[in-house]
């Protein structure tokens, strides 16, 4: 058979570049056929049989359901987290009280809302999702043909809907007083922190969606078992992070410790650090070195790989202004003076909840009941062993996405961060953080392999209220500058 198909498409030296790290050559926009799963199960990364099992063992999940869900039925957001019930049950009462109890916004409006948060994602799930729930409650159809069809005012959220999703520090309170000054388009304070609350609900759980593989409830873009996705100027060298590795394939492991031992290396690591800090506490010096110093490693955390503008798909960008605006590091290379949110400055226990609750009558109560349950969730458990104090790993990985998006706790030890996330772990959470929509199995499995999937999906649960958090500090420290 002759392989060379006159219906190859012609190519020139123009749609190829060269790696800047491994000087491969690249296909400058390039797309490739993924397999779609083999079952039609909530996730793409999780056997269907261990959801399934977590759901008919726990009728709990399905009286949830019954009262909370905005859906009306258990769609596979849900299925994943009912892998932690008592979580789930405070992820679907503060999502059904911002959805559709009483609050400051129409509820046309808060879906339309939703749909804008999850296309800075490109996150097509909840855009559907929320496409039905808007014409359900009302919503004017011709709104869902783009941003020019809304409202000035919703059009007004396109800024901080994208420096929310993104780069959340560059938010001031000049972006406040522009959205509340006087006019026929202006936000009353009470809109604007129900707009703030729902598009970091919805920017964070775009960042679930994709970090636990949630299937689509429906695929247009499959066929014959086969999804298309772009990959543009990527090299697998960027996943591996090292600039030194050559002929890298991706077929390459992104370890080579072995996952047992890899387990006992974790442990150990954890042990050795409790018994430090019992016989010595570090000094305020050392512990502002450290931040600094992950701060600036992060940068080097999978961030070549999407130095380029991420190009939304026509059927996304319309609900969005900008769309190649995505994350840059906070902490940008060759800048000496780098800006730090002091969390003792602006807490969310001491400040944030009081104003979000003083503006969004009850909200506060209900997030600061999820940020705490899923902070504290525990098991005692660690892949195989049992009886284990998580709290030091849970802190870990909680702080490693607020110094990502430069906030520091001055009564942490960063130090701790480094020991215990491996570099592939930080592979990981930084790009279902930073970048959700690119998240593929392999960075899931390549972790914790001796871990339970439930474990994993716990890790997502604190990735997206971590992330969560600090989009709502920015913004909230932002509305109380504008109120002094």
């Amino acid at each position: 058979m002759n392989r060379s198909s006159s219906s190859t498409p012609a190519t020139s030296a123009a749609d190829y570049l060269l790696c800047t790290n491994c000087r491969k050559v690249l296909r400058k926009e390039k797309r490739i056929r993924v397999s779609q799963p083999s079952t039609r199960g909530p996730s793409a990364f999780i056997p269907e049989k261990e959801v399934v099992q977590a759901n008919t063992v726990d009728e709990r999940t399905n009286l949830l359901v019954e009262e909370y869900s905005t859906s009306g039925r258990l769609d596979n957001i849900t299925q994943v987290m009912s892998l932690h019930a008592q979580y789930l049950e405070s992820f679907l009462r503060s999502q059904f009280y911002m959805l559709r109890m009483d609050g400051p916004l129409p509820l046309p409006y808060r879906h339309y809302i939703a749909i804008m948060a999850a296309a800075r994602h490109q996150c097509s799930y909840l855009i559907n999702m929320h496409v039905d729930e808007f014409l359900k409650t009302g919503g004017i159809a011709e709104w869902l043909n783009g941003l020019e069809y809304v409202p000035q005012r919703l059009k007004n959220l396109n800024e901080i809907n994208k420096l929310l999703a993104h780069r959340p520090w560059l938010i001031t309170k000049d972006h406040i007083q522009k959205l509340v000054k006087t006019g026929e388009n202006n936000w009353s304070l009470p809109e604007l922190v129900h707009a703030v609350v729902l598009l970091a609900h919805y920017h964070a759980l775009a960042s679930f969606v994709f970090g636990s593989g949630i299937n689509p409830e429906r695929d247009p873009d499959t066929s014959n078992g086969f999804r298309l996705i772009s990959v543009n100027n990527f090299c697998v060298c960027d996943l591996a992070n090292d600039n030194n590795i050559e002929n890298a394939s991706l077929s390459s492991n992104f370890g080579i410790v072995d996952s047992l031992s890899e387990l006992e290396a974790l442990m150990e690591r954890m042990k050795r650090l409790q018994e430090e800090r019992e016989d010595e506490e570090a000094s305020q010096e050392e512990m502002t070195t450290r931040f600094e110093k992950e701060k600036k490693e992060s940068l080097f955390v999978v961030s070549r790989a999407f130095d380029d503008d991420i190009v939304s798909t026509s059927d996304v960008s319309r609900y969005i202004e900008d769309p190649g605006f995505g994350y840059k590091d906070f902490a940008r290379r060759g800048e000496e003076h780098l800006p730090t949110f002091r969390a003792q400055d602006y807490t969310w226990e001491n400040h944030g909840f009081s104003l979000v609750n003083r503006l969004y009558s009850d909200i506060g109560h209900l997030l600061d009941e999820k940020f705490r349950m899923v902070y504290n969730l525990t098991y005692n458990t660690m892949a195989t062993h049992e009886d284990v104090d998580t709290t030091m790993l849970r802190r870990a990985l909680f702080n490693y996405v607020h110094c990502m998006f430069g906030i520091r706790y001055d009564d942490y030890d960063y130090g701790e961060v480094n020991q215990l996330l491996e570099r592939s772990l930080k592979v990981y959470i930084k790009t279902v953080t930073c970048y959700p929509e690119r998240t593929t199995k392999r960075m899931y499995d390549s972790y914790w392999r001796q871990f339970k999937h439930s474990e994993k999906v716990h890790v997502n649960l604190l990735l997206m209220e971590a992330r969560m958090q600090a989009e709502l500090l920015y913004a909230l420290r932002a509305i109380t500058r504008h109120l002094t």
